[in-house]
Parts: C-alpha cells; sequence; structure tokens
C-alpha cells in the first residue's frame, strides 16, 4: 500500500459530515480514489442524536436520496421515522399543508421522495458512511487540516501529520472551514443579530412558562415538553464565546421570557447566530468548497443540511467527469454558476425571517403580514416551493420549461423508474417514442449516457428528455427530435 506521502489521490475531501460523505459516495461511484479526512476521532455525539439533532429533509434532498438508492436505506434506520409530509414554517410560522396546491407543479409526479420528513444527524452519517466505504473511499478520522499547498496541477494537503496528494481538493468542513482559510476564498456578508439556543431541560416550576412559541420585548421563545429554544437579540454576542451554563441558559430564558423559571436541570444545550456568509467563488485553482464551507447562515428553517447535500448532489459528476477527462469545456465552471445563486438565495431567505422575528414594531408588523400571506393557498404554496426545493430551476440558457428543474420521475411501461436509471451515475435520455436514431446519437457517448426507450404511465405532453447525472433535466422536447438536436444537448454536458 503506498504511504500517505507518495500515493496520488483524484480527490481530498476535509470533512466527513452529510456533505462530505455525500460528495465521497458520488464520486467513488465514478470510480475515483477519494480520501475523506475527518478532524474528529469519533463520527457520533449528543447533538447528532435526536432530537437535537434532528433536521428536516426536503422533496430536493429526498429525491437526491432517492435517485442513489438511499432513501430507502436511511428511512428505517432513523428512529420512528416515516415519510409523511411536514410543510415545515417561516420564522416559525407554521405552514398548513391544507392549503397547499400542487396543481400548478405541472411536470412533478408522485413518487417515493414526493414528500420532506425529519432525520436525525446520526442517521444520516451513519448511511452515507456505510455507503461510502462499501465503494472503496479511504475515510480517516482524526486528521484536520493544518495546511494546503496549491501547485497548479494538483494539491498537498497536511493533515494528522501527514501530506497527502490529490489531483482536486473539496472542502466540505463546514462553517469554520480550515480549506477555506488556507486558501484564501473571499466569504464577505453580514454579522449577526440574535444568538438562539436549543436545550433539553427540567423546570422546577413547569406551570412558570406558558407551552408554545411566544414573541417577547426581548425576542422569542418557544417551550415544549423537555425543551426549550430560545432567540436572543443580542447582537450574536454569546454565541460559542463560552460553554453554555445552566446559570447563563437560566438567565437568558427567565430576560427572554419575562418569567421567574428555574431550570433543575439542563442535559445538553447548543447555540447558533444568524451570520450569514457566502464565499465569493465555490472554486480557486484546485480547490473547491460545499455545504456549509462556502456558505453559512441561521438554521431557521433548516435549509443548510439540504443546500450543503444540494452542492454534493451537484459537484460530484462534474468533478468526476472532468477527473476522468473527457468532460465538455467549463463543465466545472457551471458548479460556481448553479450553486451560488442557491447560496444566495439561502441567505436572503434566512435574513428575511430574522427580520420577521425582530422584536420591535417592524418585526411584529412584517410577522403579521408573513401570516396573512401563509394563511392563503397561493403563500401557503409559494412558501412549500421554496422550502420543499420543488421551484429550484437552474438557468441553463433558455429551451423548454423543464430544462433545469428536476426530472419527473416517469413509471415507465416495463415497470421500472426514472429513478432506478439514474442510480449509477450516469445521465439518462428517456425516449418515450422509442426512436431508433435517438439510441445511435448518443451511442459516441457510451456509458456516460443511458437510453431508457419505452413508454410511460403519464409521459406529461413530453417526447424525450435528457438527464444530467444529478436528475436536472439538460433538455426537454414535446415533439420528437431529430438525432442532431439529441446530440447538441449531449455535447454541452456530457
Amino acid at each position: 500500500m503506498n504511504s500517505p506521502s507518495s500515493r496520488l489521490h483524484d480527490v481530498v475531501i476535509a470533512g466527513a459530515g452529510p456533505v462530505g460523505l455525500f460528495l465521497a459516495c458520488e464520486l467513488a461511484l465514478a470510480k475515483l480514489d477519494v480520501l475523506v479526512l475527518e478532524r474528529a476521532e469519533h463520527p457520533d455525539t449528543p447533538l447528532k442524536q435526536p432530537p437535537l439533532g434532528t433536521r428536516g429533509l426536503s422533496v430536493a434532498t429526498a429525491e437526491a436520496l432517492y435517485r442513489r438508492g438511499l432513501l430507502d436505506e436511511l428511512v428505517p434506520a432513523v428512529p420512528g421515522a416515516s415519510r409523511k409530509a411536514q410543510a415545515g414554517h417561516f420564522a416559525g410560522i407554521a405552514i398548513d399543508p391544507a392549503k397547499i396546491d400542487p396543481a400548478g407543479w405541472r411536470y412533478r409526479l408522485p413518487n417515493p421522495a414526493s414528500a420532506n420528513f425529519a432525520a436525525d444527524m446520526r442517521s444520516v452519517e451513519s448511511v452515507l458512511s456505510a455507503r461510502a466505504v462499501a465503494l472503496g473511499v479511504d475515510l480517516r478520522r482524526g486528521h484536520a487540516v493544518t495546511g494546503l499547498d496549491d501547485h497548479g496541477d494538483a494539491v498537498t494537503v497536511h493533515a494528522g501529520g501527514h501530506a497527502f496528494h490529490a489531483t482536486w481538493l473539496v472542502g466540505c468542513d463546514g462553517g469554520r472551514s480550515a480549506v477555506r482559510q488556507l486558501a484564501g476564498f473571499e466569504f464577505p456578508g453580514t454579522e449577526p443579530e440574535f444568538t438562539a439556543y436549543s436545550a433539553l431541560v427540567e423546570m422546577a416550576d413547569p406551570q412558570t412558562l406558558p407551552p408554545g412559541r411566544h414573541a417577547t420585548p426581548a425576542g422569542f421563545y418557544m417551550n415544549e415538553p423537555g425543551r426549550i429554544a430560545i432567540a436572543d437579540f443580542d447582537g450574536g454576542a454569546f454565541d460559542r464565546s463560552q460553554a453554555i451554563t445552566p446559570a447563563h441558559l437560566q438567565s437568558v430564558l427567565r430576560r427572554v421570557s419575562g418569567t421567574g423559571v428555574t431550570l433543575s436541570a439542563v442535559h445538553l444545550a447548543t447555540s447558533f447566530t444568524d451570520r450569514a456568509r457566502l464565499a465569493t467563488t465555490y472554486r480557486r485553482g484546485r480547490v473547491l468548497l460545499a455545504g456549509d464551507a462556502a456558505h453559512i447562515h441561521s438554521a431557521l428553517g433548516g435549509q443548510g443540511l439540504n443546500a450543503g447535500l444540494g452542492d454534493a448532489m451537484n459537484l460530484g459528476w462534474k468533478l468526476a467527469a472532468t477527473v476522468r477527462g473527457g468532460a465538455p469545456a467549463g463543465l466545472l465552471d457551471t458548479y460556481h454558476a448553479e450553486r451560488h445563486p442557491v447560496g444566495e438565495w439561502l441567505l436572503d431567505w434566512t435574513r428575511a425571517q430574522a427580520a420577521v422575528m425582530r422584536p420591535d414594531a417592524h418585526g411584529r408588523a412584517l410577522e403579521r403580514i408573513v401570516r396573512g400571506l401563509v394563511d392563503t393557498p397561493d403563500g401557503a404554496t409559494w412558501f412549500a416551493e421554496q422550502l420543499w426545493g420543488v421551484s429550484l430551476r437552474y438557468d441553463l440558457g433558455g429551451g423548454h420549461p423543464l430544462a433545469g428543474c428536476s426530472a419527473p420521475d416517469f413509471e415507465f411501461h416495463d415497470g421500472s423508474r426514472l429513478a432506478f436509471h439514474l442510480r449509477a451515475g450516469a445521465g439518462v435520455l428517456v425516449d418515450l417514442d422509442a426512436s431508433p436514431p435517438l439510441r445511435h446519437a448518443v451511442a459516441p457517448w457510451g456509458e456516460r449516457i443511458v437510453h431508457v426507450a419505452c413508454g410511460a404511465t403519464n409521459e406529461l405532453g413530453l417526447s424525450a428528455l435528457l438527464v444530467r447525472p444529478d436528475g436536472v433535466v439538460a433538455w426537454a422536447s414535446d415533439t420528437a427530435p431529430t438525432a442532431e438536436e439529441i446530440a447538441r444537448a449531449a455535447t454541452r454536458w456530457f
């Protein structure tokens, strides 16, 4: 076996969280030599377990997992999990699922990933880690990245007392990313307005604190059995500056709630702020960023994990094609072009929630207006589209309205579904008219494009479409296309 100082890996990934692990799976699916370096010695911590470790997974994330055969592995791994839709909330304002009208989602078909659901970080990482190792990923814990050198054609990564070499390095190492800092990425943004706390507690006088969510002159708090959440508009002064002691948490809760509540025990507590920053570029030389390493924001609405997994799904096949050779010119550049706007949206989405939660007249006015909008079918549907990721469309330069959107999960007459054909990480030409010339049109791309020539139960008025490995429609046509049209579309992406 080669020593760490002499072996050249295709890709080194810093960070074995969900984003780094999912990206590792994508690259290993393409038979790349992938090394993952993780700072922590052990994968599990109490904060990754339910309930504080629970995150909402959007429809877009569920689709990504489904298309790689991971959804059926994840749901049984989550204690008490089901795929029952959870509409979500905006700044704590619940969206009524009964008011959501999906009739306008013309190109969506019912499928096993049609609903967002909740999962804890421990279960997500466990499933992804097992898949990565099964695919041959080299996962090394206790290896914090301490230095890197970009040589122009390769990268040397210093971690755990060793020097590792790779053609590419991807920083998936969180909001305080060492890779981002060492590589010199610019990371502008805005400073926080609040410190938020989430804690498992016991109260000596539970009748003192009313249950439910409450806005106050100092912020807001939520009281559930055994758990509290607080937003203290202190300018983010406290977050991670010191340990969260029971005395401090009680003091903050008393001040924000305006009560004299006494905490008899604090079993687990964490905090975060609404600090918002976005890397100006997702690539510098041979170094790329994904997930929180590329964008940080408040945890309101639970969009961070979903955005990070979306980054990984978008980047994986493009980086793999680049490493293998033969990728179209500029393919890797489309990673930044497509995902950076998502990062911008994400920061706006979370900043808007902070504005609605402000404990002043302006915040209360915004909250009343948003509540009114959410209470309408159009408003509830729009917010659900944003939260679930079903409205995401990459700008691929015009063409069919389905281009740039998530592909419909066709149920073909042979009993298979589109997601099954995406499982190996190749592109798919969906040929609903089963036209022989189209098979010849994609023949030069070999195994990079799977040709599915079969009718479907509901064809949505489409004749053919070319689907990228990430499940995004690259090209579509309502009428029988020519072989030349297909070849032009394939040349752009494959």
